[in-house]
């Protein structure tokens, strides 16, 4: 993901495509564009990685509350599914992870030995804290966020299960396992498409505001091989923005969408279920939002900016004329005069 001066790149080429990873549509290097530009993508990647390994978690968990598989269990499906569309680095290795057992006390796996805190080294972060300057939606990547640092406040989350209530037996209904597990892969297959959708959302966002010209199809390219987001899906990304690079969102291309489409009544199913069964869902339940959101012709943010024309005169758009506008909204109110001059200056 290099960035900075071309002909530095051209000067280092040769040594950083012998040096990269190499995969059947070429070694995983590419210039990025100018200074800036490579470690910003190279901190969405980092962002999107966030994003992916909530998702499994989260559905880790569903397979262990609701189905009740043991450990030995989930490693087989996490292994079935790399075997087919959800192939990926992260789902090989959760796959090992669930098998491995636990060589110090000679009991049960590692993984249920390891406390429920999870790290980070800031750049998850960074690309949400982007995102929100950039006003670039990307719930699965704040909701894996919002999941870390909940998991630091162990102390604080083991008093809250002894006094706050999670949801009763009665709310939870009969799950046909087969079926569910068929709903599982198509939510995560999903979600990871929309994880992707807002990431690079995002860097073409900070590409056309910073005149980088990003190629989006070349990132899921140089992703596909030695990076921790590599998976089989990328295949179908790069093509989507290959046969169209102006995409303003990846699902918008045809193909993309009919396989979301195609997932939609799983993946509500899945949020249903960790909802009645009191699982927190962040990355799954907020991309679905996301999703839900982004395919609404009509939202409910008039309510929102009528509020707050109405506590602060912040003006709104009409959709029946052009221009800011402004209501008296009780008697209590006043004018405020000429709306324009609220903006003059700004541009």
């Amino acid at each position: 993901m290099f960035g900075g001066p071309f002909d530095a790149y051209k000067e280092l080429e040769m040594i950083l495509t012998s040096c990269a990873a190499q995969t059947s549509t070429g070694p995983c290097v590419q210039y990025i564009g100018p200074i800036g530009s490579g470690n910003y993508v190279k901190m969405v990647h980092n962002g999107i990685e966030y994003g992916d390994m909530q998702l499994i978690a989260e559905v880790y968990d569903v397979m262990k509350i609701v189905l009740g598989l043991d450990n030995i269990s989930m490693s087989k499906v996490f292994d079935q599914w790399n075997k087919g569309r959800l192939e990926s680095y992260l789902i090989e290795i959760t796959a090992i992870i669930l098998s491995r057992k636990d060589d110090i006390t000679r009991k049960g796996h590692v993984l249920d030995h390891i406390l429920d805190k999870t790290g980070g080294k800031g750049t998850g972060k960074w690309t949400v804290q982007e995102a929100a300057e950039l006003s670039v939606s990307a719930p699965a990547i704040s909701g894996a966020l919002d999941a870390r640092l909940l998991s630091g406040r162990k102390e604080e989350r083991v008093k809250a299960s002894k006094i706050l209530m999670g949801p009763s037996t009665s709310s939870q209904s009969v799950i046909d396992n087969d079926q569910f597990m068929e709903d599982l892969e198509k939510a995560l297959y999903a979600a990871k498409i929309c994880n992707y959708a807002q990431g690079l959302s995002l860097i073409k966002c900070a590409s056309d505001t910073k005149k980088w010209d990003i190629n989006l199809a070349g990132c899921a390219r140089i992703w596909k091989g030695g990076c921790i987001i590599r998976a089989a899906i990328l295949d179908k990304v790069q093509a989507a923005y290959t046969a169209n690079p102006y995409l303003p969102n990846l699902m918008f291309d045809p193909a993309i969408a009919a396989e979301l489409n195609s997932c939609l009544a799983s993946w509500r199913n899945v949020v249903i279920a960790c909802a009645n069964h009191g699982i927190p869902c962040p990355a799954l339940g907020g991309t679905l939002n996301y999703l839900d959101s982004f395919r609404t012709e009509s939202l409910p943010a008039n309510l929102t900016q009528a509020q707050r024309d109405f506590f602060g005169g912040h003006t709104y758009e009409r959709i029946d004329a052009a221009g800011p506008h402004h209501c008296v909204w009780t008697d209590a109110h006043k004018d405020i005069g000429n709306i324009m001059e609220r903006t003059r200056g700004e541009n």
